[in-house]
């Protein structure tokens, strides 16, 4: 029964969206029409978060109502915890993976978990937004790398594959809940998207520059303390900190994405996003960084949180460590269970194997972006964050075009079938 619901509501939201999309495309004249059209979006914007808020109660149910994990799911589980970008992070040092976990799994923004001991983690979700924190990542990771949990941009290129394929807290994800090795694996429980109050929605996207993810300028002028030249030059990177983060603002999702394509081009709206920003703040901060002397420098580097003692050089060991071994787990396996799911067909099954071919050449751009070190100047560091997120953004551009082609392929049934595929993962 409720799966014959999930796949009618699937019917309504479909035609929801495609009626969104018409009216989003019109233009039409004239005050009173305008206002009509906006009416009418908002009505019909409404009608498709209910039903998205239904099918994702829905989903829940059926996920608490399946069996237990078959031996072969558990071992596909067990496989998904090797072959990907974070897996020598997880094995290596379980007490820190598990403190990525707990910051992770709480949606904490940088500041909030550095107060409670713990590094900044990478944190995919919050609500209906993909990388929250970017606007503060892009400058705090810049210059205090080591307050991050040294797999950070591991568990992001993880993040951005799994989630496309798996949507959020997949037992094959990158943070699933199996911080030490071989052993918790198999007590995945999903749990519930975390909660997000409107408040820190609206934060997060129409004023990305206050409260906890604004960016330390006062700190840094405390430390450094500016010459009057160099303090023009520090109001010129805030000017630019300011600019940058009004391009935010349009990336915000107000509404799950319930889809794999949808789920993608919400990712790929957020990193193109931090992408613009980079580029827009990357000039002034250059600019004031070499009217430093050294002293300032020296100053400017040690700031940040004391989250323990750890080199630069240990944590570009680390990151280094499984960026050229295969990726089986993220290319392969999805691939599997979609085939295993799904069932496609005819021009179904070569649509399918055309989308595993460019996922393998996406995974490919990603391994190619990883660092061979951590750069030690904060404008290395933003030059290496500016090419990863191009590689990420290359492997969007890779996908979407197949998996838009797959998707639409599909029936009804499959694609009810692929939009849940992590609650029905077992063949």
């Amino acid at each position: 029964m409720l799966s014959r619901q999930s796949t009618e509501r699937q019917n309504r939201i479909d035609r929801l969206q495609q009626r969104v999309q018409q009216l989003q495309s019109q233009k039409p004249e004239g005050l009173r029409a305008q206002r009509a059209q906006q009416r009418s979006l908002e009505t019909q914007n409404r009608l498709l978060q209910r039903e998205q808020r239904m099918q994702q109660s829905d989903q829940a149910r059926l996920q608490r109502l399946g069996p237990q994990p078959s031996a072969e799911r558990t071992a596909a589980m067990q496989a998904a915890a090797r072959g990907r970008f974070a897996a020598q992070f997880r094995s290596n040092d379980a007490l820190q993976a598990r403190a990525a976990l707990t910051a992770r799994e709480n949606g904490w923004a940088p500041r909030h978990a550095w107060r409670r001991g713990h590094r900044a983690a990478f944190v995919a979700w919050l609500g209906p937004v993909f990388w929250p924190y970017a606007y503060s990542d892009i400058f705090e990771y810049t210059f205090w790398p080591t307050a991050y949990d040294p797999g950070y941009w591991a568990y992001a290129y993880d993040d951005f594959v799994d989630t496309v394929f798996w949507g959020t807290d997949s037992p094959y994800s990158a943070y699933a809940r199996y911080p030490e090795p071989g052993a918790a694996i198999t007590d995945f429980r999903a749990r519930g998207r975390a909660s997000v109050s409107p408040r820190t929605l609206r934060q997060l996207c129409a004023d990305p520059d206050k409260g906890v993810t604004a960016w330390p300028i006062a700190e840094i002028t405390r430390a450094v303390r500016p010459t009057p030249e160099q303090r023009a030059l520090l109001d010129e990177l805030k000017a630019a900190a300011a600019k940058a983060a009004d391009v935010f603002k349009e990336s915000c999702a107000d509404s799950y994405a319930m889809t794999p394509p949808g789920r993608l081009r919400a990712m790929t709206n957020r990193v193109s996003a931090t992408l613009n920003a980079v580029k827009i703040v990357r000039p002034a901060l250059e600019q004031f960084y070499n009217s430093l002397n050294d002293e300032q420098k020296a100053r400017f580097n040690a700031l940040g949180p004391n989250i323990g003692e750890r080199s630069q050089q240990q944590e570009a060991n680390a990151q280094a460590e499984g960026c050229g071994d295969p990726k089986s787990s993220l290319t392969q396996l999805p691939i599997e269970r979609i085939e295993a799911v799904v069932r496609p067909a005819g021009e179904q099954k070569e649509a399918l194997d055309r989308l595993s071919d460019v996922t393998k050449k996406a995974v490919a751009g990603l391994q190619a972006a990883c660092p061979d070190d951590v750069p030690l100047t904060p404008i290395g560091r933003l030059d290496a964050m500016e090419k990863r997120l191009k590689a990420m953004l290359e492997a969007a551009d890779w996908v979407q075009d197949a998996l838009d082609k797959f998707y639409a392929a599909l029936s009804n049934e499959q694609k009810a079938r692929f939009n849940t595929l992590q609650q029905t993962a077992s063949p």
